[in-house]
């Protein structure tokens, strides 16, 4: 079936206005120039609100970044301006490939339906709220994500001085907001159910908690939230098992879920989760609908290094396979092959905790140890790991700061299969030279003898993530 009457443009309908989406948009167009294609982009957008970061928003609650405008990279004006009919407010509640149309429904209560040719999947991921987060169906005041434009903006007016903030979650955003809280002179407690940074290996995650601590934040692992406290609609405080912590404020940073519950073809859903799954082409089609559903971005899980699929969250990911899947549509209605590939993920990632005399940074790439134990069994890995401790810079150079590198290999093959950095200021961005050995399956051997900058202010002589590899290539 083909919506769109002989003759007329072929019409691309993107469902979510942020990184993934928007970058396919931008990229259809410009192939769409290029091929001399006739194309109609429609863009559906449930908030306000488009292609802004979503990682900057603690930034803003800190106060570092002074108005949420900034976390913008393009308005919807810009968006539209450039060619693209960009509808916001207008929410999708039902996608139905077969009839190629999608149902939805405006902030008004409007109800429609819209048909297209190629429709691109880019909803995102939608935080989790927990049960005991809600009183009578809804968040106390007080409680909130830090998720959108309109959390950052909250955030940045509701944190005062002398105030107590409670964060629920211990991962990336749990951490910088315990950062923010603390700049803003917060009382900050965490609240972790198991380790705080758990994707990372123990030992790195101690040296955070560690660091946490250090910098006054009420870090409590292994912790079991049973409700909350409140008065006259407010939260008071956070009920654990043994204590209530008292809150003025409590941070709902334990994660995000693909936003798919719009589709009901469950031949398109994955895992617990119900991920979409694209393929390396950004090409989500159901076994009788080939080659007009498309998807990228934090509704999908990819392929990560070891071949299984993962969730990773982060618009680094969303805009490239955006821009590649957008290519890709095109082609598709101008009846050639895809060919921009997004090669999936390593995992890699970096964050910050700096408070007072406190900077630690933290950065991974590669194979979760929590992933090992299945890609060990399929790929006959036999992982082997070290953790060295150094310098960010030379040793008599004011600015050196600790810093520990944890390298993982194949034993048999000397593969490269993780890296794990924590230390002070400049330690993180390292993991940037691990990341371009592992985009390359290149060994640890490989990372000992790359030829990397040295200058005493900046690093030492034999590069301490070169030393750390030397020295687990010297122990297979």
């Amino acid at each position: 079936m083909n919506s769109t009457p002989q003759g007329a443009p072929a019409r691309l309908l993107v469902i979510g206005a942020d990184a993934a989406g928007m970058s396919a948009a931008h990229q259809a167009l410009r192939t769409a120039r290029t091929l001399g294609v006739e194309l109609e982009v429609v863009a559906l957008e449930a908030s306000a609100h488009t292609s802004y970061s979503a990682c900057g928003i603690p930034y803003v609650a800190s106060g570092e970044v002074g108005e949420v405008t900034r976390l913008v990279a393009r308005t919807a004006e810009q968006h539209r301006a450039a060619g693209i009919d960009l509808r916001t407010g207008v929410r999708v509640t039902r996608l139905d490939l077969a009839s190629h149309t999608v149902e939805t429904e405006s902030l008004d209560g409007t109800r429609g339906t819209l048909a297209f040719d190629h429709v691109m999947v880019a909803t995102g991921a939608a935080p989790v709220t927990p049960a005991w987060a809600l009183h009578d169906g809804h968040l106390l005041d007080g409680v909130r994500h830090a998720k959108t434009l309109d959390d950052a903006a909250a955030w940045a007016a509701a944190l005062e001085p002398g105030q107590r903030a409670v964060v629920a979650g211990g991962g990336y955003i749990g951490v910088e907001m315990a950062e923010a809280a603390l700049r803003r002179g917060l009382q900050v407690t965490m609240l972790t159910r198991s380790r705080v940074l758990s994707s990372f290996s123990a030992e790195t995650t101690a040296r955070v908690a560690a660091a946490l601590r250090a910098a006054g934040v009420d870090l409590r692992e292994h912790s079991e939230v049973r409700g909350l406290a409140h008065e006259d609609g407010r939260v008071t405080g956070v009920v654990l098992d043994d204590a209530t912590v008292a809150a003025d404020h409590v941070v709902l940073a334990i994660g995000v879920v693909p936003a798919t519950g719009f589709i009901d073809d469950e031949t398109l859903l994955h895992g617990r989760r119900r991920a979409l799954h694209p393929d390396a082409f950004g090409r989500i089609d159901a076994a009788d609908q080939s080659g007009i559903a498309w998807s990228a971005g934090d509704c999908c899980e990819v392929i990560a290094e070891s071949g299984h699929r993962t969730f990773a969250p982060l618009g680094t990911h969303a805009n490239k396979a955006g821009r590649q899947a957008g290519e890709n549509i095109v082609r598709s209605i101008a009846g050639l092959e895809p060919v921009a590939r997004f090669p999936g993920a390593l995992g890699t990632s970096i964050t910050r905790f700096a408070h007072g005399d406190v900077h630690v940074e933290i950065a991974r790439t590669g194979i979760l140890d929590a992933q090992l134990s299945d890609a060990a069994a399929d790929l006959a890995w036999d992982a082997v790991f070290l953790t060295t401790e150094g310098t960010t810079a030379t040793g008599y150079m004011p600015e050196a700061r600790p810093i520990a590198v944890r390298v993982g290999a194949d034993r048999t093959t000397r593969r490269l299969l993780s890296v794990e950095i924590v230390g002070g200021q400049g330690a993180g961005k390292r993991i940037d030279t691990a990341a371009a050995v592992l985009h390359f399956g290149g060994t640890v051997d490989d990372l000992a003898w790359m030829d990397l900058a040295y200058a005493p202010p900046v690093a030492t002589a034999w590069e301490i993530v070169q030393i750390a590899a030397r020295r687990l290539a010297e122990r297979l």
